[in-house]
């Protein structure tokens, strides 16, 4: 992961500048330097996209692929559905009569 760049200096002096103790200063830059340190970049948030992206096209493909697969058996299933809901009322009907 790339670092952020954070002039400590520059943000120690603006800080003393402004009124606070140089010790005071010095610990809120080196604090602020640890934290901003494990920031992620904007290419690093980019570079996570992106792999994100691939990942969820490799897995709408692999969908896809299954949906195909069993998309026969399926139908084949709704046929035979359909064949025994016909024969069950038909018979029903001829019963009834």
């Amino acid at each position: 992961m790339s670092t952020a760049t954070f002039d400590t200096l520059k943000f120690s002096e603006t800080m003393r500048e402004s009124g606070m103790p140089e010790a005071q200063a010095k610990a809120l830059s080196q604090a602020l330097l640890e934290v901003t340190s494990e920031l992620p970049t904007r290419q690093d948030l980019r570079a996570a996209v992106e792999e994100l992206r691939n990942e969820l096209r490799s897995e709408s493909q692999s969908l896809r692929a299954e949906i195909q697969q069993i998309e026969p058996r399926l139908t084949i299933r709704l046929g035979g559905i359909v064949v025994i809901a016909l024969g069950a009322f038909t018979a029903l009907s001829r019963w009834m009569a």
